[in-house]
């Protein structure tokens, strides 16, 4: 049994992580669009955040003026169990995200849609979200936490399957275009691009396909993976660069999730991470032990699976 103390403790330390170290991954990304960037406010800006990165790691301070609004990933094995069951996991994220948007700190940003309450601890109703998978292994829990922009930076469409894969690169580059014209996204980011589901859920694979895999992770289907790569260079080919201005670094790369859909249509959605990469990622054991490191693994064989059974339960009972 994982223990709630445990839990909040890892909280607490993923909250500091995920404000003030930016993962390698894209840290690489970056440090390589700065090094080919060649349109002048871009590459200035480029420096500059690299400088302000290594500014907020030696000084421990958040990274970027605006913390975004953080929200936790919860994945567990089969065989995980939790010290006081999962609304004593939900308390102990809540309140490490309370605290540690004093200690940090944070900025506050979640308030009241109507009568704007806040709180001044980023803990409301409906905050922070918490979403939850599952593997069939297992025993242990992983706990993701991802500080994301909550205003713009996301475009949704329902093309119809007649638009095909030109429909799809249409509306990419409309949405990068808005973003960069409009400022609504801190460009160059990592770009998530949902097809399929439902409205809802394809909201939902776009901004997990953006903040849940890093740089350089392909999808397996090589067609997909191939659009990944296509993408990417279509991105960078508009003639914008870091927060819009003139340059051509403006993805640092391109994922794409699927989820079946509707006979009749094909949603779309896009979404960017931001200049801040913001996440990190714990998985804790019943034995105590806590492994850290960068990469979310969130999208496993098991999330993609396709059939009604999964084929190792079926071959492990065969």
């Amino acid at each position: 049994m994982i223990a709630i103390d445990q839990i909040h403790a890892t909280a607490r330390a993923l909250m500091d992580k995920a404000a003030i170290d930016i993962p390698e991954d894209y840290l690489d990304g970056l440090k390589r669009a700065a090094a080919s960037e060649e349109g002048e406010l871009s590459a200035f800006v480029l420096r500059a955040m690299l400088e302000n990165y290594e500014a907020a790691r030696e000084d421990r301070r958040a990274m970027c003026g605006d913390t975004g609004v953080p929200r936790w990933f919860v994945k567990l094995g089969n065989a995980a169990r939790v010290e006081g069951g999962m609304c004593a996991l939900e308390t102990a994220l809540r309140r490490a995200t309370a605290e540690m948007t004093v200690e940090v700190p944070l900025r506050p940003n979640r308030v009241h849609p109507l009568w704007r309450t806040d709180h001044d601890n980023n803990v409301g109703i409906g905050a922070p979200e918490i979403e939850y998978a599952y593997e069939p292994e297992g025993d242990w829990i992983d706990l993701i936490t991802v500080h994301k922009g909550g205003l713009f930076g996301t475009d949704y469409r329902m093309l119809f399957p007649s638009d095909g894969i030109q429909g799809i690169k249409r509306f990419y580059l409309d949405s990068l275009m808005a973003f960069g014209k409009r400022g609504l996204a801190c460009q160059p980011a990592i770009i998530g691009i949902g097809l399929g589901g439902s409205k809802d859920i394809c909201m939902t694979l776009g901004k997990r396909a953006s903040t849940l895999r890093v740089v350089g992770s392909r999808n397996p289907d090589p067609r997909i993976a191939a659009l990944e790569d296509e993408f990417r260079g279509l991105g960078n080919s508009i003639g914008m660069g870091a927060m819009g201005f003139v340059g051509k670094n403006m993805v640092i790369d391109c994922h794409i999730e699927v989820g079946y859909c509707h006979t009749g249509g094909m949603p779309m959605s896009v979404h960017a991470f931001c200049l801040s990469s913001r996440r990190a990622v714990a998985r804790l054991y019943p034995d105590g032990r806590v492994e850290h490191r960068t990469d979310p693994d969130w999208f496993t064989p098991y999330m993609r699976r396709e059939t009604v059974d999964w084929p190792m339960q079926q071959e492990a009972a065969e």
